[in-house]
């Protein structure tokens, strides 16, 4: 007959099993329980792996030994499922094997128990082996007990009226194994999901290949320094196991509205597109034939035309190398404006200028190599990118995903975009992803259009925004600079496969 206090050790052993989430953690947890309700001193908890029983979790109360349960197995070999071992045989049975004395018994092959006690010193006395089954009959493992104790410490057999009460947190456990398992399995499902998704907006251009998973190594490894520097002062981490995944996610996201960015504006190496140089080509080549034409009918000397077609080409040659500058100093605006005034007579007599509006348009853009118009397109990925993630149904340890992501983009001074944000109305991880987003186009070196930027130079451009321009979080930029969270990790080609 159960007690009262046999009950409720089964009431709590089922809370327990119920609020835990992490596997590793969950073995530990369910073995802890079986070996209080049965009052005993020593148990193991074995799953199946393949043709053997591996070893999961052990504990040993007299000894003081604790193995497992934090993601390492205990280093034994696993056990071979042969019916003389009687875990071996509780599984293939499915059935709870009780035996009063292993010393006495000649029912299994217990020499493997006796090996240990010569080794330890220890005694296994009682044994009592429950089998691990989910609500399908599914086997997954065996619960392995050694030596009960009665009321004043000493070593007895397992009571026969504790073993439903095993039987059921046993059943309950493998439940929530298996529970366990499909819920990793789904997070797994969508953790996979999100890389392809994040793979997929990379490869659409050459200029963004491997950024996003850049970033959440980056990211990783700058939570990981926060983490240990936060334990290193006695303080909690900043970014247990969850929020940490939650944040890692956000930055593979964070470009997703790129899917609907028209590759010839996130594909853009220079101001001008190849068919607007063609133009410019042509034209010029236009007008040289033009003035050799007029140099024919007497309508011009040989100095003037070799002098214009000296003009021409020294035109082109400084239009390409504007097109494809980082920076446009004023000097060379200024000289722009000029070819801008030029003028020459088509065939049809009418006057024509050397460049169109729209050309000179593109080419006066003083800093990189979009138009407002492009930049605005640009820009609108992170619209986008609020808009897709507003489709899914992300879980309560995900819900800062969505939020994150699309205001990777806004700066503390208000001057980001798309809602030109400020302060403390940014959360800290955007801040974070906005930091190593600026990062890594700063220093990636598989971007055709530009060089990788020395790392310390990137470093200063940040502190520069953080510091002078107070566009990014001064302490978390500090700590990134000090986490030194890049190296190691290749600015170009592909990446490794994760530590």
């Amino acid at each position: 007959m159960m007690t009262q206090k046999a009950m409720r050790k089964v009431l709590r052993a089922g809370v327990m099993l119920s609020s835990e989430r992490d596997q590793d953690h969950l073995l530990d947890v369910i073995l802890a329980s079986v070996m209080e309700l049965a009052n005993c001193d020593a148990g193991t908890l074995y799953l199946l792996d393949g043709e053997a029983l591996r070893f999961k979790v052990m504990h040993t109360n007299s000894l003081g030994t604790h193995s497992g349960g934090d993601g390492r197995d205990p280093d034994l070999p696993p056990v071979p499922l042969r019916r003389e071992n009687v875990c071996a045989f509780s599984f293939l049975e499915g059935r709870t094997v009780r035996v009063e004395d292993v010393h006495t018994s000649t029912e299994y092959d217990f020499s493997g128990p006796i090996r240990y006690d010569a080794i330890t010193g220890y005694h296994t006395q009682s044994m009592l082996v429950v089998p691990m089954r989910n609500r399908e009959g599914e086997k997954l493992g065996v619960i392995q007990l050694i030596n009960a104790l009665d009321e004043a410490g000493n070593i007895q057999a397992f009571p026969e009226d504790m073993i439903l009460a095993l039987e059921s947190v046993t059943s309950q456990a493998a439940v929530t194994i298996q529970n366990t398992r499909y819920m990793e399995e789904i997070r797994e499902l969508f953790q996979s999901f999100v890389r392809v998704m994040s793979a997929a907006v990379d490869e659409r251009s050459p200029y963004n290949a491997n950024h996003s998973r850049r970033m959440a190594r980056f990211g990783g490894r700058f939570v990981d320094f926060l983490n240990r520097r936060a334990g290193e002062a006695g303080e909690d981490p900043p970014f247990p196991p969850q929020r940490k995944e939650e944040l890692v996610m956000s930055v593979l996201l964070h470009d997703i509205g790129k899917v609907t960015t028209p590759l010839e504006i996130m594909n853009k190496p220079e101001r001008l597109y190849e068919l607007q140089k063609s133009e410019i080509r042509h034209r010029m080549e236009t007008i040289r034939l033009l003035a050799k034409i007029a140099c024919l009918e007497g309508r011009g000397s040989p100095a003037e035309l070799e002098a214009l077609e000296r003009e021409t080409r020294e035109t082109e040659e400084a239009i390409w190398r504007m097109s494809s500058a980082g920076f446009l100093p004023d000097e060379r605006l200024e000289w722009l404006e000029g070819v801008r005034r030029r003028t020459y007579i088509d065939g049809e007599g009418q006057e024509q200028p050397w460049l169109t509006e729209e050309e000179y348009a593109m080419l006066s853009i003083r800093r990189g190599t979009l138009s407002g118009e492009e930049r605005g397109i640009m820009e609108n990925h992170v619209v986008v990118t609020n808009k897709l993630l507003s489709k899914i149904k992300f879980s309560n340890d995900l819900s800062h995903v969505r939020e994150w992501a699309a205001a990777h983009h806004e700066l503390l001074n208000g001057s980001g975009y798309p809602n030109h944000k400020e302060g403390e109305s940014i959360p800290r991880e955007a801040r974070m992803i906005t930091i190593l987003d600026i990062f890594d186009a700063l220093v990636a070196a598989d971007r055709p259009y530009k060089p990788g930027m020395p790392v310390e130079r990137a470093l200063s451009i940040l502190n520069d925004m953080a510091v002078k321009e107070g566009k990014l979080d001064p302490e978390l930029t500090a700590l990134f600079i000090e986490s030194r969270c890049w190296e190691g990790i290749p600015l170009v080609g592909d990446l490794p496969e994760e530590e």
